[in-house]
C-alpha cells in the first residue's frame, strides 16, 4: 500500500445476481470485462482512428457510468486511444469484494487497472467523483498520468451549495433504504428527469433519444440488488474525503500533481460550486481553466465539442513543450492564490 493511501475497513460484499438487461453500446464502442483479484471492471473502449495513439482513460462521477463519455470520446478518437471505466458497483461493474467505495478505494481500482494493463501513462479525464479519484491517482502515481482533465471535480468545499446537501445526507446510515422506500412509486423516467434537472445547466439539451436511453439505463440499474448500497457508500466516501486533512487531503494532493492539468467548471453547476474554479486553479500548478457559464455538472455531456477542443489543446501543448506559454504558469498560479486568500479574508470578516 502506498504511504499516501489510507487503511480501509473491509466488509462483506452484497450478493450479486445476474443482470437481466444488456448495457447499451454506441456505434464504434467496444465493451469488455477485466478481472483482477477481488475486482471486476467493465471497460468501454473507443479505439483511436489509427494505431499508436496515446492512451486515455475516462472516469465517471457518482451515479454515472462509462456511458457518460460516449459523446466526448469520438471527438478525440483522432488524438487518443480511449477507454472509459465503470467504477466498482456502477455501470456494468459489480461491487468490489471488500465493498470499499471510498475515494481511495476507487482510486486504487483505477491504479490496479492501469498497472495490470501496462497502459500508463494515460491522459486521465475525470468528472465529479471521478475528478476526485483522478486527482488522487495523479498525486499518488504520477508515473501513470500524462495529462489530467477534471470536469467539475468533487473537491472539498467549506460552503457546500444547498442543492448539494441531499448528496451529503444520502451518505448518512439508513438514508439509502429510506429513500428507496419513499421513492418506490417513482417511475424510471421521473428519476431520470430529476437527475437531469440537477446535473444539466439546461435539461432541454437532452434529445428524445438520449432521454430514452437514460430511462432504459435507469430501469436496468434499479434491478441491481446493490444499486442503493453502491450509491450510499460512494456518497459516504466523498463526504469522508472532504474531512481528511494532512497528506491525505484532496487539496494537498492537488498541489502535488505534476501532470499538465485542465479544469472545467460550469456556471450553473448545482453540485460543485462555480466559485471553486479559482481555488482549483491555485492548487493545480500551471493549470488551464475552462469556464462554461451555461453548463451544469456534466459539461462533457452538454458541451462535448467545447470540452474536446480544450482537452485537445492541453494534450497538444503537453506533447510540444518547446512552445512557450502565453503566461508563465508560476505567475498564473500565484495570481489565483492571491484571489483565494483575498476571498478567504472576506469570508472571515463577513465583508464583500
Amino acid at each position: 500500500m502506498s504511504s499516501t493511501e489510507l487503511p480501509e475497513t473491509r466488509t462483506a460484499a452484497a450478493p450479486i445476481t445476474p443482470r437481466t438487461r444488456a448495457v447499451r453500446v454506441a456505434d464504434g464502442e467496444k465493451l469488455r470485462s477485466v478481472t483482477l483479484p477481488g475486482l471486476t471492471l467493465t471497460v468501454r473502449a473507443r479505439p483511436g482512428n489509427r494505431p499508436g495513439l496515446a492512451p486515455a482513460l475516462y472516469v465517471h462521477g457518482l451515479g454515472g457510468s462509462s456511458q457518460n463519455w460516449s459523446a466526448l470520446m469520438p471527438l478525440l478518437a483522432d488524438l487518443v486511444d480511449g477507454e472509459a471505466v465503470d467504477l466498482p458497483g456502477f455501470g456494468d461493474s459489480p461491487p468490489p469484494d471488500d465493498s470499499n467505495y471510498s475515494v481511495t478505494g476507487h482510486a486504487r481500482a483505477v491504479i490496479r487497472f492501469l498497472d495490470a494493463r501496462g497502459r500508463g501513462p494515460v491522459h486521465l479525464i475525470g468528472n465529479s467523483l471521478g475528478g476526485a479519484v483522478s486527482t488522487r491517482v495523479a498525486a499518488v502515481r504520477p508515473d501513470l498520468v500524462r495529462t489530467l482533465t477534471l470536469v467539475s471535480p468533487a473537491l472539498p468545499e467549506l460552503r457546500v451549495q444547498r442543492s448539494a446537501w441531499p448528496t451529503a445526507l444520502f451518505a448518512l446510515p439508513g438514508m439509502a433504504p429510506l429513500f428507496a422506500r419513499l421513492s418506490k412509486d417513482w417511475t424510471p423516467e421521473q428519476r431520470v428527469r430529476g437527475v437531469l434537472a440537477l446535473c444539466y445547466g439546461d435539461p432541454g439539451r437532452v434529445t428524445d433519444e438520449g432521454l430514452r436511453h437514460a430511462v432504459e439505463e435507469m430501469e436496468r440499474r434499479l434491478e441491481l440488488p446493490y444499486f442503493w448500497d453502491a450509491m450510499a457508500r460512494s456518497s459516504r466516501g466523498i463526504v469522508d474525503a472532504y474531512t481528511l486533512g494532512g497528506q491525505h487531503g484532496l487539496w494537498r494532493q492537488a498541489e502535488r500533481v505534476l501532470a499538465p492539468t485542465l479544469l472545467v467548471y460550469g456556471g450553473l453547476d448545482q453540485l460543485v460550486s462555480y466559485r471553486m474554479a479559482r481555488r482549483a486553479a491555485a492548487a493545480f500548478r500551471g493549470s488551464r481553466l475552462l469556464t462554461l457559464p451555461d453548463a451544469g455538472h456534466v459539461a462533457m455531456m452538454e458541451y462535448p465539442e467545447t470540452v474536446a477542443q480544450a482537452i485537445r489543446e492541453l494534450i497538444e501543448g503537453a506533447e510540444a513543450p518547446e512552445r512557450a506559454p502565453e503566461r508563465a504558469p508560476e505567475q498564473t498560479h500565484e495570481e489565483a492564490r492571491k484571489e483565494v486568500r483575498e476571498e478567504a479574508r472576506k469570508d472571515d470578516s463577513g465583508g464583500s
